[in-house]
């Protein structure tokens, strides 16, 4: 593998419960990508401490569209490979970060303002 690996993070609802709880985030990676190589990738690229990664093979889904005059063609997605990579506790990677600074502003927003008379 060459020294650069190009990760991509998984953002869905899933993974955002995932990082919150367990601290551990899901990336999407190249298919012949190692977990030495993941973890090296993602210390360098977020300068975390990588405590455990574990991997995930998942075949595309076979899918069926309709063609002109009523012909039906099938085909398959592409596969994905996804690492769940776990991090030392007290760090994080700013993945979410417009997220929680949504959930803090709307948290500021609820509070009662005192009105001066």
């Amino acid at each position: 593998m060459s020294k650069t690996l190009a990760i991509t993070p998984r953002i869905s609802e899933k993974a955002y419960a995932t990082s919150q709880t367990l601290r551990s985030y899901v990336f999407v990676v190249p298919a012949k990508a190692s977990k030495q190589t993941i973890a090296q990738a993602v210390q360098e690229q977020f300068g975390v401490d990588v405590l455990m990664v574990n991997i995930t093979n998942l075949k595309g889904k076979v899918k069926r569209t309709v063609r002109k005059n009523g012909r039906a063609v099938s085909g398959t997605r592409a596969d994905i490979k996804k690492a769940y990579v776990t991090i030392k506790e007290g760090q994080n990677i700013p993945i979410f970060a417009s997220e929680e600074e949504a959930e803090v502003k709307e948290a500021a927003a609820e509070k009662p303002k005192k009105v001066k008379k």
